[in-house]
């Protein structure tokens, strides 16, 4: 007879008891066997184990099944929401109030959120809603539970349930003090709001999840610095700066255009510079000592113009091989690349390398301002040398493939796209964008005196497609309306770590609403990523909800007034973001013409009359975190595979793609077999006979859907998008030829930045030797079939061949 520890006495196991438990939480789940569950639990528990290791085994065992039978997930995930209630229970939290009560009293939650809850305690303990824990996924409830959860200082066991957490983060928003005051709506704006998040339809970013309410109120998700001044002084303050950012949960993305090249005077000594790597190296190492708070990793991104003398030096800072000295493994990099290094690149022109030293003004131009300073400096022969554009295009694309770092961000674009940079700053200078952030979604202007700030959340697009698969757009925009003033909120209360990060959020306003879960959308209505009906319900909810955004801003404008720089702005002048974009591409003439489905006209009324609280609305952040809590697909992202590994502190455990075992159940032909040739196939279908055409077709991965069809999606929806999009590329074996048009593609198309480079190795699993996969050649990237190479090219050759004749390019196809 097996026994188990209980309350310090041993007892014997109770089949029937553990059993009937997991059948209650089994409840309303096709396809899930409690006594297997059950069986298994109990044949893998040792002799004198705890009850809480009974709980936590049969919830592995649960998440073990979940390739045989997705449900098993949200099995998995109501088991742990048991272990975490009984957790709260057992230190006499029986109610959301009380929570905060032991939260203050250990100096975790503010004074004002004690305050507001207690004024409203009935209300709040009333609106807890224990069964939206079911809407979890395994993986989303255990993000919760080991990153989210507030715990006691001392015993480390949460004080707060998943509701109360939610909960907790929508009075913190709502509360105020002496200086802000109560959010309009008071207790009914915060308990609407716990119910969105509650039911998954919307999150805020991660440091408002983990900061809202508590003593610690840094609720922003990004900050963008300007390159530091040339000198001692400014590279340490930027250093400074820059840790104090991100000991509070901030990434970072700072540029680093303005320090002097290598081998630049220094007139106090006489010396010569060592140039930007060795400043890299010493912020490197910064970067991985100050850690987010203790709960993520420091994050940053350095930028530097293609312009710059120690471009080739930066292009290599990632590398794994040379000089150990030279290379900085922490920190991320980015090109930020003028319109006129991309037509060189096209012309095969020279381009010329200068140091910030002697062209100090190159900085703070774009456009055409920036191409006549450009000439006129080479003209003058300040340049430190000249190198082909091609070959310097050329090794950005191989930073790219050999690292995935070294993001192609379009200068121009950014800056002619900005709502911020329509005029001067009171002193006269420009209005720049300088950069962009750590994930490449954020633009806004930068200086000495500002640096720019942004607060994100995220719509959980999935959560608005029908039992019929339509498409709510009349709820997404009620919600879209409901969330801003949310993310608008944060500026007010939020804690700053620099005077410079609170000056520029009050003097710009900006929010960054994002979206996850448009995969999600194409599985539920059964389209292909990149159909013509995918790609133009894309760009139609990208207008819903940049309208939308838009609308609320001037709600909040005839509250609280404009932000205090929206006469200067290209709002003010009567220019929205697709004002800004040509159809079809870059510099094409032809305008960008909105859905008629909505009134702009009496938008652009609203706006001229009442202005925008907000100088920036809409940003595609990549949700990583916040969409596996959420249970959805990341972003505006193709899913990367139908099968693959997700680890928690719990173990590593296989994932399925729940809409595909869905179609194949209905069909009949979800089996082992099945299992095993998705996992041979390493999570592709494309090869997967029995499954019908159009399910293939539907189920391919980002490998296997061709990248300009993602860029252009990327541009329509870019029209919408008064920031910028985290927008990954993928490409399972990249070469210089393939990339070299990918990202020619991206900057003619409009882009304004681009993300990741993802890539992986080509591994093919052996398969059997039947006439059939004898003769057939293996698929390609793009889900086609790749021909036999007949020629090796150089690189020079495949980027000549792919810049010239990007479309039939044999080195690239």
């Amino acid at each position: 007879m097996r026994v188990m520890k209980r309350n310090g006495h041993l007892e014997p196991v109770d089949l029937n008891k553990i059993v009937n438990a997991i059948a209650r939480a089994s409840e309303g789940l096709l396809g899930v066997d409690p006594m297997r569950v059950a069986t298994r639990t109990i044949s893998a528990l040792a002799d004198g184990a705890s009850t809480g290791e009974l709980d936590n085994l049969s919830i592995r065992t649960a998440a073990g099944l979940i390739v045989e039978e997705p449900n098993y997930s949200k099995l998995a995930a109501r088991l742990l929401a048991t272990v975490i209630d009984k957790e709260v229970r057992n230190q006499n939290i029986p109610w959301f109030s009380e929570s905060i009560k032991i939260s203050h009293e250990q100096g975790i939650v503010s004074d004002e959120v004690l305050a507001f809850v207690e004024a409203n305690a009935p209300e709040l303990n009333a609106a807890i809603n224990s069964d939206r824990d079911r809407l979890f996924e395994f993986f989303g409830l255990r993000t919760v539970y080991d990153r989210y959860l507030l715990r006691h200082p001392e015993r480390r066991d949460v004080i707060e349930t998943p509701q109360y957490f939610m909960l907790r983060v929508a009075c913190g928003l709502v509360a105020g003090d002496a200086e802000t005051g109560e959010l309009p709506g008071g207790v009914d704006a915060a308990v609407k709001f716990y119910d969105l998040m509650s039911s998954l339809g919307y999150l805020p970013s991660s440091p408002t999840l983990f900061n809202s309410g508590t003593t610690h109120s840094q609720m922003s998700s990004c900050y963008l610095l300007d390159s530091p001044e040339d000198s001692l002084e400014g590279i340490y303050k930027r250093y400074t700066d820059i840790a104090k950012l991100s000991k509070f949960a901030g990434g970072i993305g700072v540029a680093w255009h303005r320090v002097r090249a290598k081998n630049s005077l220094i007139q106090g000594t006489n010396g010569l510079s060592n140039g930007i790597v060795p400043w890299l190296r010493t912020l490197d190492s910064s970067v991985a000592a100050v850690n987010q708070g203790g709960r993520r990793k420091g994050a940053a991104c350095v930028y530097l113009e293609s312009w710059h003398a120690d471009v080739e030096d930066f292009l290599e800072l990632r590398d794994n091989t040379g000089d150990h000295a030279r290379r900085t493994h922490n920190l991320n990099i980015a090109n930020w690349v003028p319109d006129l290094f991309m037509e060189r690149v096209e012309k095969d022109w020279q381009w010329s390398l200068f140091d910030p030293k002697k062209v100090p003004d190159l900085t703070d131009k774009f456009g055409e301002d920036f191409e006549r300073a450009y000439t006129a400096a080479e003209e003058a022969g300040l340049y430190e040398r000249q190198v082909s554009a091609r070959t310097l295009y050329s090794k950005m694309m191989r930073t790219l493939a050999q690292t995935g770092n070294g993001w192609m961000t379009f200068k121009d674009a950014s800056n002619e796209k900005c709502n911020q940079t329509g005029a001067l700053n009171d002193d006269g200078t420009p209005r720049v964008v300088h950069l962009s952030n750590l994930c490449t979604e954020i633009l806004e202007v930068t200086d000495q005196a500002n640096t720019a700030v942004c607060n994100l959340g995220s719509l959980n697009l999935g959560s608005y497609v029908s039992a019929d698969g339509e498409f709510d757009f009349d709820r997404l925009g009620r919600v879209v309306r409901q969330v801003v003033p949310f993310l608008d909120r944060v500026i007010d209360i939020n804690y700053y770590p620099t005077p410079e990060a609170k000056y520029s959020n009050n003097k710009w306003r900006p929010v960054g609403l994002g979206m996850m879960g448009l995969q999600d959308v194409f599985f539920k209505k059964g389209l292909p990523f990149d159909s013509p009906a995918a790609k133009e319900l894309s760009k139609r909810i990208s207008a819903h909800i940049y309208f939308h955004a838009l609308w609320a801003s001037t709600e909040l404008a005839v509250e609280s007034g404009p932000h205090e720089s929206f006469a200067g702005t290209r709002a003010a002048q009567g220019d929205l973001q697709f004002d800004l974009w040509d159809e079809g591409g870059r510099k094409s003439g032809v305008k960008v013409i909105p859905p008629a489905e909505l009134d702009w006209d009496t938008l652009r009324g609203r706006v001229k009359e009442h202005g925008l609280r907000n100088s920036l609305v809409i940003a595609i952040a990549p949700t990583a975190t916040i969409a596996s809590i959420a249970g959805c697909y990341e972003c505006i992202e193709p899913q990367v595979s139908n099968l693959f590994k997700r680890e928690t502190l719990s173990g590593e455990f296989m994932q399925i793609n729940r809409y595909l075992v869905t179609e194949l159940q209905r069909r009949g032909l979800w089996d082992e077999q099945m299992i095993n040739e998705i996992k041979q196939a390493e999570g592709s279908v494309q090869d997967v006979d029995r499954i019908p055409a159009e399910l293939r077709e539907v189920y391919r991965t980002a490998w296997e859907i061709p990248q300009r069809q993602l860029i252009d999606m990327g541009a329509e929806r870019g029209a919408f998008i008064d920031q910028s999009q985290s927008l990954n590329l993928f490409m399972e074996t990249p070469t210089i030829g393939k990339l070299s048009s990918m990202y020619l593609h991206a900057w003619k198309s409009g882009l304004k930045t681009t993300y990741y480079l993802r890539s992986r190795p080509a591994t093919k699993i052996n398969k059997s030797t039947t006439a059939a996969a004898a003769t057939t050649p293996p698929s390609g990237p793009s889900g086609g079939r790749d021909p036999e190479p007949t020629k090796t090219f150089t690189e020079e050759e495949a980027l000549a061949c792919s810049l010239e004749n990007p479309e039939s390019c044999e080195a690239c196809n």
